[in-house]
């Protein structure tokens, strides 16, 4: 078996060796990243392969998948001239994060943990439970209180253990993390876990092929955690680096007005967080985070793409959900938020491709 790379820390450059359970830096406590560095496949290669994300089996750090439930590939559908929707709640547990869930159960097998703990505000951990479940390891996933009844009934069906945490979104991550320090456990984590983003990137490398070799000009990405949007600069990274596109199509990072921390210190041109972001509802709660532990790294992604933040409210969220179902397509309300801002003009006559990034039946219809 192929050995596996080491991580890094990308603040202090801590390496942590590949095969281990620590799941953070063990100077810092911050996220690690992966030493791994990919050349993709050409577009001609890609003929014939499996109809999944492991056809990018190049760009990945484990290869020959034994849980993968046929994720990845999904619909690329015009919305309007000059702009798509990559349908992406059509994934297996109706979400995108399906895409770095696999590789994290992947990864677990390798390691083969007494027990897989993670934390969500329900889309990560479903995707974790069903693939905890598809190989046999036994899970844990910390939710906050107030998760949609749809989701945890989800996430237990596979057979994960359901532990609710009285608080918000952090207290979840807190209790996760605590948890994930005790001896022999695997933190299944969507954030600190880099394996995660290298799942999330083949987003990208999709598009990429569906496009016939090329992107468009803006990709339109929601960020809580910013795990798709770190995925997305991970592929244009890789593929403007083995010359199969000439240019990075600028990043345009999407968050809720009611939490948004990481468009707060953009306007103040920060390279990480400035004062403090409460916790506050919002109909977008897939991504209302108010402090991401890889703020810095987001930030410094769009500011080297020519991309920018855009805030989207409870209206336009509302709307938005609306008229992507008149167009047939159901999503849930965190899902919609890119919608919510092109329609809007944000794009101009540029190109742009947004994600829909769960179903509407995890969460329902948005109240008027």
């Amino acid at each position: 078996m192929t050995p596996l790379p080491d991580c890094y820390c990308p603040v202090d450059g801590t390496r942590v060796p590949g095969g281990s359970l620590v799941w953070c830096c063990p100077v810092c406590r911050g996220p690690l990243d992966l030493d791994f560095h990919p050349t993709p496949a050409s577009l001609k290669s890609l003929t014939g392969r499996a109809n999944s994300l492991w056809r990018y089996a190049e760009t990945l750090p484990l290869a020959t998948p034994s849980v993968s439930l046929g994720e990845g590939r999904t619909p690329l559908v015009p919305l309007r001239d000059g702009v798509s929707a990559k349908l992406d709640f059509l994934m297996p547990t109706l979400s995108f994060k399906d895409r770095g869930a696999v590789l994290l159960a992947e990864l677990a097998l390798r390691l083969e943990p007494r027990r897989v703990v993670a934390d969500s505000s329900g889309n990560a951990g479903t995707a974790v439970a069903a693939y905890c479940a598809r190989a046999r390891l036994p899970c844990t996933v910390y939710v906050p209180e107030g998760t949609s009844a749809k989701k945890l009934e989800q996430i237990g069906a596979h057979g994960a253990r359901l532990e609710v945490v009285a608080g918000d979104r952090e207290a979840a991550a807190a209790a996760a993390r605590e948890a994930a320090d005790s001896a022999g456990t695997f933190y299944a984590s969507h954030v600190f876990n880099p394996y995660f983003l290298h799942g999330t990137k083949t987003y990208v490398h999709e598009l990429w092929e569906d496009l016939g070799g090329r992107l468009p000009d803006v990709l339109v990405l929601p960020v809580g955690n910013g795990t798709l949007l770190l995925g997305a600069a991970l592929a244009v990274a890789e593929l403007h680096g083995a010359g199969l596109i000439d240019r990075r199509p600028a990043l345009y990072a999407v968050q809720a007005a009611a939490v948004a921390p990481l468009a707060q210190a953009w306007q103040e041109g920060a390279e990480d967080l400035v004062g403090t972001t409460a916790a506050a509802p919002t109909l977008a709660e897939g991504i209302a985070i108010p402090r991401p532990p890889r703020a810095r790294q987001i930030l410094r992604a769009v500011r080297e793409s020519g991309g920018t933040f855009v805030t989207v409210t409870e209206d336009q969220i509302r709307h938005a959900q609306r008229d992507l179902a008149s167009m047939g397509l159901f999503v849930e309300s965190t899902g919609v938020a890119c919608w919510a801002a092109v329609r809007e003009g944000v794009l101009g006559e540029r190109s742009g491709v947004v994600p829909l990034c769960g179903a509407g039946m995890k969460s329902g219809l948005a109240e008027a």
